[in-house]
């Protein structure tokens, strides 16, 4: 019993398409976290990256909601999604560097993000 390598290499090719598809279907999936009073959600998408932030006036004010205008609202949803997106890219490229180091260089397989 010998081995094939012809079917260890479209097995290897399934593999590493399906996980592609996985990596796509995770990217395109939303998750929504949301605070207890509802005040606060944050969506991510199915592999952990920060999507966005959604504020409500009550989180900012509690004691007076009205007086916070809507500008107001976007603008530190704006900031605090700008200051995520940043620190997500970080840790990507920290443990995009970490694994390089562990493997050795390796070059990447399609569908398998280290």
């Amino acid at each position: 019993m010998g081995l094939n390598l012809g079917n260890l290499m479209k097995k290897v090719q399934d593999v590493q398409k399906k996980a592609s598809e996985a990596q796509a279907k995770l990217a395109a999936m939303e998750v929504v976290g949301e605070s207890a009073n509802g005040g606060v959600k944050i969506t991510l998408d199915g592999q952990g990256k920060f999507k966005s932030i959604k504020l409500s006036a009550e989180v900012i004010n509690p004691e007076n909601p009205s007086a916070v205008d809507s500008d107001t609202v976007e603008m530190l949803e704006d900031i605090i999604s700008a200051a995520m997106k940043e620190a997500t890219e970080k840790a990507s490229k920290e443990m995009e560097s970490s694994m390089k180091a562990i493997t050795g260089g390796m070059p990447n397989i399609p569908g398998l993000k280290f």
